[in-house]
């Protein structure tokens, strides 16, 4: 019998918790460590030999941690793997074939324990990667690497080190341009469009903030004309962590990195945190005119589903930019129920300047259609 590669690695993380005594695998627990993430066999190119590229997608999701982490592969996360193996190979050979997949944090449930990476979301992850031939980049998530706020807290660094073994492959390193050291905060450029990844959970860190402020401050506009942001919380969403809930994160989020954003024309920021999808289109005004932003919460990617709890207020956030006539809209907003919110990913397509989004939800959701459609262009008409 012939095992395709998800089924082989669900059959082979139940062999391993079988036939090891728990007693053995938790004093190894102690001297595990997290197994690296494999590289792509054509990894991304370096960012000057890709200048002239205005047509690809990526993937966008978030959210993988599942419920027996540690134990067994991520299953409601390989559903999500099969789907985007399939898409991958579906656009391999056309204008826009997928060149790298963004994940928005939460990778598995309690980052300090080597053995939910190892177990459960590595080898999935390999699968994109050798299987897909797709770089693969992680924004922490507070599941991931603590909900401490600051980056020097106590309880952050054992998670901390383990995120860094799982991308050390992966993510520009300690010492490069495009990473500020120390931190799980880095960028890349790819085609006209430049990519940041921070870390929300420390949101208030001024070192964070002027590194990012830096990149973006640096940049090639006339080369990158899509900036594209990734991160854990999101400054809007209404679900478990948002709606008449305000996170400390959101604030700063809110207060200090939405007018970054507004001040370099970023085009999407995608986040997760929210166990659902939802869409927010802001518009604000400078002296070049008026912009579109669009705020993508996508948080479907195997952890336990979330659902609406209601509209935030944002009386405060619109009064403090009364100058830049901001304007939100609830493009989508979730379903009031977890069966109304699917598993699912993003597929990006970038066309020059346009941007559109395709939902591709998986499981008992194929066929969710946020838009009347599982697809919108990122543009005013």
């Amino acid at each position: 019998m012939k095992l395709n590669g998800r089924l082989l690695v669900v059959a082979m993380s139940l062999v391993v918790s079988v036939l090891v005594p728990s007693g053995l695998l938790g004093r190894a627990q102690d001297a595990e460590h997290v197994t690296p993430i494999k590289s792509p066999p054509t990894p991304l190119p370096d960012e000057t030999a890709t200048a002239g590229v205005t047509k690809y997608s990526f993937i966008a999701y978030g959210d993988t941690r599942g419920r027996r982490d540690g134990i067994a592969i991520q299953y409601e996360h390989s559903l999500i793997v099969d789907s985007m193996l399939e898409q991958i190979k579906k656009l391999e050979n056309t204008k826009y074939p997928v060149r790298f997949i963004l994940q928005s944090g939460d990778a598995v449930a309690h980052g300090q324990d080597a053995k939910e990476w190892n177990v459960s979301f590595v080898p999935l992850i390999n699968r994109l990667t050798l299987e897909g031939s797709v770089h693969y980049f992680l924004a922490p998530g507070n599941h991931d690497v603590s909900s401490a706020t600051t980056q020097d807290a106590p309880e952050r660094q054992a998670p901390l080190k383990n995120y860094f073994d799982a991308l050390s492959a992966l993510i520009p390193p300690d010492g490069s341009p495009h990473r500020l050291s120390g931190y799980p905060t880095f960028a890349f450029g790819y085609g006209n469009t430049f990519v940041v990844g921070f870390d929300a959970n420390i949101a208030a860190d001024e070192k964070q903030f002027q590194w990012m402020k830096g990149q973006l401050e640096a940049l090639d506009r006339k080369r990158y004309v899509n900036i594209i942001v990734f991160c854990h919380q999101a400054p809007f969403s209404s679900g478990h962590h948002g709606g008449p809930k305000v996170e400390e994160q959101t604030v700063v989020l809110r207060n200090k990195y939405m007018p970054l954003f507004q001040a370099h024309h970023v085009r999407v920021v995608f986040s997760g945190h929210e166990h659902l999808f939802e869409h927010w289109i802001e518009h604000y005004t400078d002296a070049s005119g008026t912009h579109r932003m669009d705020l993508v919460v996508s948080g479907g990617g195997g952890a336990p589903l979330y659902f609406y709890t209601g509209e935030p207020n944002l009386d405060d956030y619109l009064k403090a930019d009364e100058a830049s006539k901001v304007k939100l809209d609830h493009l989508v907003k979730p379903g009031v129920d977890r069966g109304s919110n699917p598993f699912h990913y993003l597929i990006v397509r970038v066309d020059g300047e346009k941007l559109d989004l395709q939902v591709v939800a998986v499981d008992w959701g194929t066929g969710f259609q946020p838009y009347r459609s599982n697809s919108v262009e990122l543009t005013d008409p």
